[in-house]
């Protein structure tokens, strides 16, 4: 009995651990700012950085992807990714915002993570790309580290899924299905 209580309660922490994140279904994701770094942008064969802050995300429907500077937080849910690009959204109504957390990556691999961050945008120069130098997203949003997290939010900018670690087939399916949704309301 004790050892069966021991581990519903092991089981309980491990999936609190697991989805530290603070976000709220239905409400907006909490207020942050990046003025390190901040927004990518290119223009004209040049990179440029803007500041950033979260009060910025209403208006399309978005899927936040923030990930650890760590080419293993960015594999966890490369599958998402790539169902989104064959979803073949919109981009007046959808916009993918990739946040990446550059304090959270292993120590010498700065220059690939920033060449791989500006291959990104070149690739996809729609997308909305954030780079964090200090990790005011992941601590304002109590994210945990070297992982990945990702956030469905609607027109208006409220939360309407989100995760923490690597999503399943199924969930993967279920944000797709939800930004069909979204994107026609």
């Amino acid at each position: 009995m004790i050892i069966r209580s021991l581990l519903i309660v092991m089981t309980m922490l491990i999936s609190f651990l697991a989805s530290a994140h603070n976000f709220t279904i239905g409400q907006r994701v909490p207020a942050v700012g990046v003025e390190d770094k901040g927004e990518l942008q290119y223009s004209n064969e040049t990179f440029s950085y803007n500041n950033w802050n979260a009060a910025k995300l209403p208006g399309k429907v978005r899927v936040i992807q923030h990930i650890a500077g760590r080419s293993s937080a960015k594999a966890l849910n490369a599958p998402l990714i790539d169902a989104i690009i064959k979803a073949k959204l919109s981009h007046d109504i959808y916009q993918t915002t990739t946040i990446i957390n550059t304090d959270d990556a292993i120590i010498g691999t700065g220059i690939f993570v920033r060449n791989s961050i500006e291959n990104g945008k070149k690739e996809f120069p729609w997308s909305q790309v954030i780079v964090d130098s200090k990790g005011v997203v992941k601590k304002a949003w109590d994210l945990q580290p070297q992982s990945s997290a990702v956030v469905v939010l609607d027109k208006a900018g409220n939360v309407q899924f989100a995760k923490e670690g690597k999503l399943t087939p199924e969930e993967i399916q279920k944000v797709v299905d939800l930004l069909h949704q979204l994107t026609k309301a």
